[in-house]
Protein backbone atom coordinates (compact mmCIF):
# COMPACT_ATOMS: atom_id res chain seq x y z
CA UNK A 1 0.00 0.00 0.00
CA UNK A 2 1.29 3.45 -0.89
CA UNK A 3 1.79 5.69 2.13
CA UNK A 4 0.50 9.27 2.19
CA UNK A 5 3.22 11.59 3.41
CA UNK A 6 3.95 15.29 3.70
CA UNK A 7 4.48 16.60 0.15
CA UNK A 8 7.36 18.76 1.35
CA UNK A 9 9.38 15.64 2.13
CA UNK A 10 8.15 13.43 -0.72
CA UNK A 11 7.09 15.52 -3.74
CA UNK A 12 5.77 12.51 -5.68
CA UNK A 13 6.41 10.70 -8.93
CA UNK A 14 4.78 13.42 -11.05
CA UNK A 15 6.43 16.36 -9.27
CA UNK A 16 7.41 19.02 -11.77
CA UNK A 17 4.50 18.36 -14.10
CA UNK A 18 2.24 21.37 -14.55
CA UNK A 19 -1.44 20.60 -15.12
CA UNK A 20 -4.19 23.02 -16.13
CA UNK A 21 -7.61 21.82 -15.00
CA UNK A 22 -9.93 23.84 -17.23
CA UNK A 23 -12.95 21.65 -16.56
CA UNK A 24 -16.15 21.51 -14.54
CA UNK A 25 -18.04 19.05 -12.39
CA UNK A 26 -16.50 15.63 -11.91
CA UNK A 27 -14.85 13.33 -14.45
CA UNK A 28 -12.24 15.61 -16.02
CA UNK A 29 -11.38 17.49 -12.78
CA UNK A 30 -11.12 14.14 -10.97
CA UNK A 31 -8.44 13.06 -13.45
CA UNK A 32 -6.47 16.14 -12.43
CA UNK A 33 -7.00 15.12 -8.80
CA UNK A 34 -5.48 11.71 -9.50
CA UNK A 35 -2.42 13.37 -11.05
CA UNK A 36 -2.17 15.68 -8.04
CA UNK A 37 -2.14 12.69 -5.68
CA UNK A 38 1.16 11.69 -7.27
CA UNK A 39 2.68 15.15 -7.01
CA UNK A 40 1.64 17.05 -10.13
CA UNK A 41 1.11 20.81 -9.71
CA UNK A 42 -2.55 21.29 -10.67
CA UNK A 43 -3.89 24.75 -11.41
CA UNK A 44 -7.70 24.86 -11.36
CA UNK A 45 -8.87 27.49 -13.84
CA UNK A 46 -12.37 28.66 -12.87
CA UNK A 47 -14.85 31.33 -13.99
CA UNK A 48 -14.74 34.48 -11.91
CA UNK A 49 -18.51 34.29 -11.35
CA UNK A 50 -18.99 31.43 -8.92
CA UNK A 51 -16.19 29.18 -10.08
CA UNK A 52 -16.70 25.54 -11.00
CA UNK A 53 -20.43 24.77 -10.46
CA UNK A 54 -19.34 21.65 -8.57
CA UNK A 55 -18.44 23.92 -5.66
CA UNK A 56 -22.17 24.40 -4.99
CA UNK A 57 -23.43 20.88 -5.66
CA UNK A 58 -23.40 19.80 -2.00
CA UNK A 59 -25.93 22.50 -1.11
CA UNK A 60 -28.54 21.31 -3.59
CA UNK A 61 -31.79 19.80 -2.29
CA UNK A 62 -31.61 16.06 -1.77
CA UNK A 63 -27.87 15.93 -1.16
CA UNK A 64 -26.44 14.60 2.13
CA UNK A 65 -26.73 17.20 4.88
CA UNK A 66 -23.48 18.38 6.46
CA UNK A 67 -21.90 21.78 7.16
CA UNK A 68 -18.85 20.72 5.13
CA UNK A 69 -18.58 21.04 1.36
CA UNK A 70 -17.86 17.34 0.87
CA UNK A 71 -18.08 17.39 -2.94
CA UNK A 72 -15.52 20.17 -3.34
CA UNK A 73 -13.31 18.68 -0.62
CA UNK A 74 -13.00 15.55 -2.75
CA UNK A 75 -12.56 16.97 -6.25
CA UNK A 76 -10.65 20.13 -5.32
CA UNK A 77 -7.96 18.67 -3.11
CA UNK A 78 -4.29 19.40 -3.84
CA UNK A 79 -5.14 22.09 -6.39
CA UNK A 80 -4.40 25.79 -6.72
CA UNK A 81 -7.21 28.01 -8.00
CA UNK A 82 -7.09 30.90 -10.42
CA UNK A 83 -10.35 32.71 -11.23
CA UNK A 84 -10.20 33.86 -14.83
CA UNK A 85 -12.73 35.31 -17.29
CA UNK A 86 -11.95 33.49 -20.54
CA UNK A 87 -14.60 35.47 -22.40
CA UNK A 88 -12.34 38.53 -22.30
CA UNK A 89 -9.36 38.80 -24.66
CA UNK A 90 -6.99 39.40 -21.74
CA UNK A 91 -8.32 36.27 -20.04
CA UNK A 92 -7.53 34.29 -23.17
CA UNK A 93 -4.07 35.83 -23.23
CA UNK A 94 -3.49 34.64 -19.68
CA UNK A 95 -4.62 31.07 -20.41
CA UNK A 96 -2.43 30.92 -23.51
CA UNK A 97 0.50 32.02 -21.40
CA UNK A 98 -0.21 29.33 -18.80
CA UNK A 99 -0.73 26.66 -21.47
CA UNK A 100 2.55 27.53 -23.18
CA UNK A 101 4.39 26.48 -20.01
CA UNK A 102 2.13 23.55 -19.04
CA UNK A 103 2.61 19.83 -19.52
CA UNK A 104 -1.05 18.80 -19.42
CA UNK A 105 -4.26 20.64 -20.29
CA UNK A 106 -7.53 18.97 -19.22
CA UNK A 107 -10.93 20.22 -20.33
CA UNK A 108 -14.50 19.02 -20.74
CA UNK A 109 -15.93 22.31 -21.99
CA UNK A 110 -18.18 21.90 -25.05
CA UNK A 111 -16.21 21.68 -28.29
CA UNK A 112 -17.76 24.83 -29.78
CA UNK A 113 -17.14 26.74 -26.55
CA UNK A 114 -13.46 25.84 -26.56
CA UNK A 115 -12.90 27.51 -29.91
CA UNK A 116 -14.77 30.63 -28.80
CA UNK A 117 -12.61 30.85 -25.66
CA UNK A 118 -9.39 30.25 -27.54
CA UNK A 119 -8.59 26.95 -25.78
CA UNK A 120 -9.16 24.38 -28.53
CA UNK A 121 -6.23 22.02 -29.10
CA UNK A 122 -5.32 23.55 -32.44
CA UNK A 123 -5.26 27.00 -30.81
CA UNK A 124 -2.91 26.03 -27.97
CA UNK A 125 -0.67 23.30 -29.43
CA UNK A 126 1.39 25.49 -31.81
CA UNK A 127 2.88 27.39 -28.86
CA UNK A 128 3.77 24.21 -26.94
CA UNK A 129 4.55 21.05 -28.89
CA UNK A 130 5.08 19.13 -25.63
CA UNK A 131 1.57 19.85 -24.37
CA UNK A 132 -0.65 16.83 -23.68
CA UNK A 133 -4.21 18.03 -24.32
CA UNK A 134 -6.82 15.80 -22.66
CA UNK A 135 -10.36 16.22 -23.97
CA UNK A 136 -13.42 14.76 -22.28
CA UNK A 137 -16.94 14.81 -23.71
CA UNK A 138 -20.29 13.17 -23.06
CA UNK A 139 -20.81 11.45 -26.41
CA UNK A 140 -17.45 11.57 -28.16
CA UNK A 141 -16.10 13.90 -30.83
CA UNK A 142 -17.50 12.32 -33.98
CA UNK A 143 -20.96 11.21 -35.03
CA UNK A 144 -24.25 13.06 -35.10
CA UNK A 145 -24.39 13.42 -31.30
CA UNK A 146 -20.90 14.79 -30.88
CA UNK A 147 -21.19 17.94 -28.83
CA UNK A 148 -24.47 16.90 -27.21
CA UNK A 149 -24.31 17.70 -23.48
CA UNK A 150 -24.62 14.91 -20.94
CA UNK A 151 -23.85 13.79 -17.41
CA UNK A 152 -22.96 10.41 -16.02
CA UNK A 153 -26.64 9.84 -15.18
CA UNK A 154 -27.49 10.08 -18.87
CA UNK A 155 -24.50 9.30 -21.10
CA UNK A 156 -22.89 6.72 -18.77
CA UNK A 157 -25.70 5.23 -16.67
CA UNK A 158 -28.81 5.36 -18.83
CA UNK A 159 -27.30 5.18 -22.33
CA UNK A 160 -25.00 2.21 -21.62
CA UNK A 161 -27.78 -0.15 -20.59
CA UNK A 162 -26.52 -0.28 -17.01
CA UNK A 163 -29.57 1.52 -15.66
CA UNK A 164 -31.80 -1.13 -17.20
CA UNK A 165 -29.72 -4.24 -16.43
CA UNK A 166 -29.33 -3.60 -12.69
CA UNK A 167 -33.08 -3.62 -12.11
CA UNK A 168 -34.03 -6.39 -9.69
CA UNK A 169 -36.64 -7.77 -12.09
CA UNK A 170 -38.68 -6.79 -15.12
CA UNK A 171 -41.26 -4.92 -13.05
CA UNK A 172 -38.77 -2.88 -11.00
CA UNK A 173 -38.30 0.79 -11.71
CA UNK A 174 -34.93 1.81 -13.18
CA UNK A 175 -32.72 2.89 -10.25
CA UNK A 176 -30.93 6.19 -9.88
CA UNK A 177 -27.16 6.31 -9.92
CA UNK A 178 -25.30 8.10 -7.13
CA UNK A 179 -23.30 11.31 -7.77
CA UNK A 180 -20.04 10.63 -9.59
CA UNK A 181 -20.80 6.93 -10.06
CA UNK A 182 -19.72 6.99 -13.70
CA UNK A 183 -17.52 10.06 -13.49
CA UNK A 184 -14.89 8.62 -11.18
CA UNK A 185 -14.19 5.47 -13.21
CA UNK A 186 -14.12 7.70 -16.29
CA UNK A 187 -11.51 9.89 -14.57
CA UNK A 188 -9.21 6.88 -14.35
CA UNK A 189 -9.61 6.37 -18.10
CA UNK A 190 -8.64 10.01 -18.74
CA UNK A 191 -5.65 9.59 -16.44
CA UNK A 192 -4.56 6.49 -18.34
CA UNK A 193 -4.77 8.36 -21.65
CA UNK A 194 -2.69 11.22 -20.24
CA UNK A 195 -0.02 8.90 -18.87
CA UNK A 196 0.19 7.05 -22.19
CA UNK A 197 0.67 10.37 -23.95
CA UNK A 198 3.41 11.30 -21.47
CA UNK A 199 5.10 7.96 -22.18
CA UNK A 200 4.99 8.74 -25.90
CA UNK A 201 6.36 12.21 -25.20
CA UNK A 202 9.33 10.65 -23.45
CA UNK A 203 10.11 8.81 -26.70
CA UNK A 204 9.27 11.53 -29.23
CA UNK A 205 9.49 14.82 -27.35
CA UNK A 206 6.00 15.73 -28.51
CA UNK A 207 2.70 15.88 -26.67
CA UNK A 208 -0.60 15.41 -28.43
CA UNK A 209 -4.36 15.15 -28.28
CA UNK A 210 -6.00 12.44 -26.15
CA UNK A 211 -9.52 11.94 -24.97
CA UNK A 212 -12.33 9.89 -23.55
CA UNK A 213 -16.08 10.17 -23.07
CA UNK A 214 -18.89 9.16 -20.78
CA UNK A 215 -20.53 7.03 -23.45
CA UNK A 216 -17.31 5.09 -24.08
CA UNK A 217 -16.76 4.52 -20.39
CA UNK A 218 -20.36 3.44 -19.90
CA UNK A 219 -19.93 0.93 -22.70
CA UNK A 220 -16.72 -0.34 -21.11
CA UNK A 221 -18.42 -0.67 -17.70
CA UNK A 222 -21.20 -2.76 -19.27
CA UNK A 223 -18.92 -4.40 -21.83
CA UNK A 224 -19.74 -8.04 -20.95
CA UNK A 225 -23.46 -7.67 -21.63
CA UNK A 226 -22.91 -5.29 -24.55
CA UNK A 227 -20.60 -7.82 -26.17
CA UNK A 228 -23.32 -10.42 -25.73
CA UNK A 229 -25.77 -8.08 -27.46
CA UNK A 230 -23.26 -7.45 -30.24
CA UNK A 231 -23.11 -11.22 -30.70
CA UNK A 232 -26.88 -11.31 -31.12
CA UNK A 233 -27.65 -12.72 -27.69
CA UNK A 234 -31.17 -13.07 -26.35
CA UNK A 235 -31.42 -11.86 -22.78
CA UNK A 236 -33.74 -13.89 -20.55
CA UNK A 237 -36.22 -12.12 -18.32
CA UNK A 238 -34.90 -11.28 -14.89
CA UNK A 239 -36.72 -13.28 -12.24
CA UNK A 240 -37.51 -11.74 -8.89
CA UNK A 241 -35.07 -12.51 -6.11
CA UNK A 242 -36.99 -15.54 -4.79
CA UNK A 243 -36.80 -17.15 -8.24
CA UNK A 244 -33.14 -16.41 -8.95
CA UNK A 245 -31.13 -18.87 -11.04
CA UNK A 246 -28.65 -19.46 -8.22
CA UNK A 247 -29.36 -19.50 -4.50
CA UNK A 248 -25.65 -19.13 -3.79
CA UNK A 249 -25.34 -15.89 -5.72
CA UNK A 250 -28.14 -14.00 -4.02
CA UNK A 251 -28.77 -11.68 -1.09
CA UNK A 252 -30.42 -12.54 2.21
CA UNK A 253 -31.93 -10.60 5.09
CA UNK A 254 -30.51 -11.37 8.52
CA UNK A 255 -31.94 -11.18 12.04
CA UNK A 256 -30.88 -7.54 12.48
CA UNK A 257 -32.66 -6.49 9.27
CA UNK A 258 -29.43 -6.05 7.31
CA UNK A 259 -28.79 -7.73 3.99
CA UNK A 260 -25.86 -9.98 3.21
CA UNK A 261 -24.68 -10.61 -0.35
CA UNK A 262 -23.66 -14.19 -0.97
CA UNK A 263 -21.52 -14.72 -4.08
CA UNK A 264 -19.97 -18.16 -4.19
CA UNK A 265 -17.87 -18.76 -7.29
CA UNK A 266 -18.49 -21.77 -9.52
CA UNK A 267 -15.48 -23.48 -7.92
CA UNK A 268 -16.78 -22.77 -4.40
CA UNK A 269 -20.23 -24.04 -5.32
CA UNK A 270 -18.69 -27.26 -6.61
CA UNK A 271 -16.27 -27.95 -3.77
CA UNK A 272 -17.35 -26.01 -0.68
CA UNK A 273 -20.96 -27.09 -0.22
CA UNK A 274 -20.14 -29.10 2.96
CA UNK A 275 -18.26 -26.11 4.41
CA UNK A 276 -21.18 -23.83 3.59
CA UNK A 277 -23.63 -26.22 5.27
CA UNK A 278 -21.44 -26.26 8.39
CA UNK A 279 -21.44 -22.44 8.48
CA UNK A 280 -25.22 -22.58 8.55
CA UNK A 281 -25.30 -25.24 11.27
CA UNK A 282 -27.21 -27.36 8.77
CA UNK A 283 -25.06 -30.45 8.05
CA UNK A 284 -28.22 -32.22 6.91
CA UNK A 285 -28.12 -30.18 3.69
CA UNK A 286 -25.10 -32.18 2.51
CA UNK A 287 -27.15 -35.35 2.28
CA UNK A 288 -30.26 -33.71 0.87
CA UNK A 289 -30.50 -35.07 -2.70
CA UNK A 290 -32.07 -31.79 -3.91
CA UNK A 291 -28.84 -29.97 -3.17
CA UNK A 292 -26.18 -32.68 -3.56
CA UNK A 293 -24.57 -31.28 -6.73
CA UNK A 294 -24.27 -27.87 -8.40
CA UNK A 295 -26.73 -28.98 -11.07
CA UNK A 296 -29.21 -30.20 -8.45
CA UNK A 297 -28.90 -26.92 -6.54
CA UNK A 298 -29.66 -24.96 -9.71
CA UNK A 299 -32.66 -27.16 -10.47
CA UNK A 300 -34.01 -26.64 -6.97
CA UNK A 301 -32.88 -23.03 -6.59
CA UNK A 302 -36.27 -21.73 -5.47
CA UNK A 303 -36.51 -24.30 -2.68
CA UNK A 304 -32.97 -23.55 -1.57
CA UNK A 305 -33.59 -19.78 -1.56
CA UNK A 306 -36.66 -20.26 0.64
CA UNK A 307 -34.64 -22.48 2.99
CA UNK A 308 -31.74 -20.02 3.16
CA UNK A 309 -34.15 -17.12 3.75
CA UNK A 310 -35.31 -18.86 6.92
CA UNK A 311 -31.78 -19.79 8.02
CA UNK A 312 -30.22 -16.36 7.56
CA UNK A 313 -32.99 -14.72 9.59
CA UNK A 314 -31.82 -16.64 12.68
CA UNK A 315 -28.55 -14.72 13.20
CA UNK A 316 -27.26 -11.18 12.84
CA UNK A 317 -25.48 -10.15 9.67
CA UNK A 318 -22.00 -9.70 11.18
CA UNK A 319 -22.18 -13.18 12.69
CA UNK A 320 -23.01 -14.69 9.31
CA UNK A 321 -20.33 -12.68 7.56
CA UNK A 322 -17.63 -13.79 10.01
CA UNK A 323 -18.68 -17.42 9.72
CA UNK A 324 -18.56 -17.35 5.93
CA UNK A 325 -15.29 -15.38 5.81
CA UNK A 326 -13.61 -17.79 8.25
CA UNK A 327 -14.59 -20.64 5.94
CA UNK A 328 -13.12 -18.83 2.93
CA UNK A 329 -16.52 -18.30 1.32
CA UNK A 330 -17.27 -15.09 -0.56
CA UNK A 331 -19.84 -12.78 0.98
CA UNK A 332 -20.24 -9.11 1.87
CA UNK A 333 -22.48 -7.03 4.05
CA UNK A 334 -24.54 -4.55 2.07
CA UNK A 335 -23.22 -1.46 3.77
CA UNK A 336 -24.99 1.79 4.51
CA UNK A 337 -23.07 5.02 3.92
CA UNK A 338 -22.49 5.47 7.66
CA UNK A 339 -20.96 2.00 7.80
CA UNK A 340 -18.75 2.67 4.78
CA UNK A 341 -17.38 5.78 6.49
CA UNK A 342 -16.42 3.65 9.50
CA UNK A 343 -14.98 0.78 7.46
CA UNK A 344 -11.57 -0.05 8.92
CA UNK A 345 -10.53 -2.03 5.85
CA UNK A 346 -11.04 1.08 3.72
CA UNK A 347 -8.51 2.87 5.92
CA UNK A 348 -6.05 0.01 6.29
CA UNK A 349 -6.02 -0.75 2.57
CA UNK A 350 -5.45 2.91 1.62
CA UNK A 351 -8.85 3.52 0.06
CA UNK A 352 -9.29 6.30 2.63
CA UNK A 353 -6.38 8.62 3.49
CA UNK A 354 -6.02 11.49 5.98
CA UNK A 355 -6.66 15.09 5.01
CA UNK A 356 -4.29 17.82 6.15
CA UNK A 357 -5.99 20.85 7.76
CA UNK A 358 -9.22 19.94 6.02
CA UNK A 359 -11.49 22.12 8.10
CA UNK A 360 -13.72 19.31 9.29
CA UNK A 361 -13.08 16.30 7.06
CA UNK A 362 -10.42 14.10 8.62
CA UNK A 363 -10.30 11.59 5.78
CA UNK A 364 -10.81 11.59 2.02
CA UNK A 365 -11.17 8.95 -0.68
CA UNK A 366 -7.85 8.26 -2.36
CA UNK A 367 -7.30 7.61 -6.06
CA UNK A 368 -7.76 3.88 -6.67
CA UNK A 369 -4.25 2.66 -7.45
CA UNK A 370 -0.71 2.84 -6.08
CA UNK A 371 2.87 2.27 -7.18
CA UNK A 372 5.29 0.49 -4.88
CA UNK A 373 8.00 2.88 -3.71
CA UNK A 374 6.08 5.96 -4.89
CA UNK A 375 4.12 7.44 -1.97
CA UNK A 376 1.18 9.68 -2.69
CA UNK A 377 1.30 13.22 -1.44
CA UNK A 378 -0.71 14.02 1.66
CA UNK A 379 -4.15 15.32 0.73
CA UNK A 380 -4.33 19.12 0.91
CA UNK A 381 -7.62 20.99 1.39
CA UNK A 382 -9.51 22.24 -1.64
CA UNK A 383 -8.85 25.92 -2.46
CA UNK A 384 -11.14 28.89 -2.17
CA UNK A 385 -12.14 30.38 -5.51
CA UNK A 386 -9.21 32.31 -6.97
CA UNK A 387 -7.08 31.80 -3.86
CA UNK A 388 -3.87 31.42 -5.85
CA UNK A 389 -4.56 33.83 -8.70
CA UNK A 390 -1.81 36.33 -7.90
CA UNK A 391 0.69 33.62 -7.01
CA UNK A 392 0.13 31.83 -10.33
CA UNK A 393 0.35 35.02 -12.38
CA UNK A 394 3.55 36.15 -10.66
CA UNK A 395 5.13 32.77 -11.43
CA UNK A 396 4.20 33.38 -15.08
CA UNK A 397 6.05 36.72 -15.07
CA UNK A 398 3.01 39.00 -14.84
CA UNK A 399 3.95 42.23 -13.11
CA UNK A 400 2.09 43.64 -10.14
CA UNK A 401 0.81 46.42 -12.39
CA UNK A 402 -0.52 43.90 -14.92
CA UNK A 403 -2.20 41.89 -12.18
CA UNK A 404 -3.83 45.04 -10.81
CA UNK A 405 -5.06 46.00 -14.28
CA UNK A 406 -6.51 42.53 -14.91
CA UNK A 407 -8.31 42.69 -11.59
CA UNK A 408 -9.68 46.14 -12.29
CA UNK A 409 -11.05 44.90 -15.63
CA UNK A 410 -12.72 41.88 -13.99
CA UNK A 411 -10.50 39.44 -15.87
CA UNK A 412 -9.38 37.90 -12.58
CA UNK A 413 -11.11 37.70 -9.23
Amino acid sequence: MAEAVDPTTAPGLLAGLKVLDVATYVAAPAAATVLSDFGADVIKVEPVAGGDPWRAIAARPGMPETPHNFAWTLEGRNKRSIALDLKQPDGQRVIRCLAAAADIFITNLPLRVRSALGIAYEQLAPANERLVYASFTAYGESGMEAGTPGFDTTAWWARSGLMDRVRADEESLPPWSVPGMGDHPSAVAITAAILMALYRRERTGKGGYVGSSLIANGAWANAVYIQAALCGARFPERPERSRAVSALRNYYRCADGRWLMLSLSAAQQATSWPAFARCLDRPDLVSDPRFATPIARREHAMALIALLDAVFRTRESVDWYCRLADAGLTAALISTMDEVARDEQMRESGAFVPMLAAGGAEMTVSSPFWLAGEPKRAAQPAPALGAHTDEILRASDFSEAEIARLRAQGVIL
